[in-house]
């Protein structure tokens, strides 16, 4: 009885994974088309926010997603479900010349999953990157930015961890916040089991693992302790607080909305006696803090078409005028969470690449 139910549910898993395979190649070669066409299959005419043009790419994408109609009620398993299987349809894959192995980081009191990147050119001197995926607290995994951190690691030639923290609404802020923290400080004491230096680590991350990186850069501050070697800060989100700019003019915008965001919200920070100015908090809004003096050099990469947009590069001006190093780019024709596009949309794939550059840069720079 049990062989049965084994096999079944094996040929459910085969059944399913050869339907999504089907489909993913479907739609590579519907986004092969010229761009007029794609423009012409969704909607007619090109979407413009704030006088940028969206990726023709990105465009079909988003009007096929929307034209299907209202959504189904948005849950924590169809959010997290919803961006597998777009992960699966549109992320790329593994770097040649760069192997990774999954394992499992032992904290004080619990155990968080991780995922390791070891490019074949690594760099003996280049410091060991920990990064932290997408998805408001709530959704996101190691796949969601697999194909992005093989990407860095082969390109700056460092070793790169990729944290897979714990998530709302079953463990609201701060629990996933304390999962970046501590693997951080865990990577930076263990960083020579990862061909690395020891004693130091960059700090990285895309939406809320820029949030989580920018948050370590000043915490470390805070607890005395030295900065990171490296933020790289993806389209970051550094308040919960801004209503204003390119969080009207991109509320409606694929994949992340104003609507979606407020959700997020909802199930990342927690109904309690906290209090009702959470918000203002440093740990939630980095933002806020009354000085950037002293913190580490960082790179700061926006999307033109995402509400988080204007935060970002205010932080990225925050920085600059406390007298960090910053390197700051806005891609304009791409949308929030572009890192996790770069197998079906080209000009997503190019960004991901020109800023792991700009990090290699910065690397060797900094003498790593």
């Amino acid at each position: 009885m049990c062989r049965l139910f084994c096999a079944g549910r094996v040929s459910a898993r085969t059944k399913r994974d050869a339907s999504m395979s089907l489909q993913k190649t479907i739609v590579n070669l519907l986004l092969k088309l010229p761009d007029p066409i794609l423009v012409s299959m969704a909607g007619g005419k090109p979407v413009v926010r704030d006088g940028r043009t969206l990726d023709a790419r990105f465009q079909f994408i988003a009007h096929s997603v929307t034209k299907r109609g209202p959504q189904p009620e948005l849950t924590k398993e169809f959010a997290r479900q919803g961006t597998e299987i777009l992960t699966m349809l549109f992320g790329g894959t593994l770097e040649p010349g760069v192997s990774c192995q999954d394992r499992s980081l032992e904290l004080e009191g619990r155990s968080i999953p991780a995922r390791s990147y070891r490019p074949s050119n690594q760099n003996p001197l280049a410091p060991l990157l920990v990064f932290y995926h997408f998805g408001g607290g709530v959704v996101g995994s190691l796949e969601t930015c697999h194909a992005l951190c093989s990407i860095l690691a082969k390109t700056i030639g460092c070793p790169v961890l990729s944290v897979d923290y714990r998530l709302a609404p079953e463990h609201p802020w701060p629990a996933g916040l304390n999962d970046a923290i501590d693997s951080y400080l865990w990577a930076r004491d263990h960083a020579q089991e990862f061909g690395a230096p020891a004693g130091v680590a960059a700090v990285g991350g895309d939406s809320m693992g820029g949030n989580f990186s920018a948050i370590i850069a000043q915490e470390m501050q805070r607890r005395e302790l030295p900065q990171p070697f490296l933020q790289l800060l993806i389209y970051p989100a550094t308040t919960i607080l801004e209503t204003e700019g390119s969080m009207q003019t991109c509320a409606d915008a694929y994949p992340l909305t104003a609507d979606i965001m407020a959700w997020f919200m909802a199930n990342y920070l927690p109904n309690s006696d906290l209090g009702p100015n959470l918000g203002e908090d440093l740990r939630v809004s980095p933002a806020l803090a009354p000085s950037l003096a002293g913190l580490a050099p960082a790179i700061v990469i926006t999307a033109g078409h995402d509400p988080l947009r204007d935060q970002g590069k205010a932080y990225a001006e925050a920085l600059e005028a406390a007298d960090v190093k910053v390197h700051f780019q806005c891609y304009d024709s791409l949308a929030h969470g572009f890192t996790a596009y770069t197998g079906g949309v080209p000009a997503a794939d190019r960004a991901c690449r020109e800023l792991a550059a700009v990090a290699a840069r910065a690397y060797r720079a900094m003498g790593g």
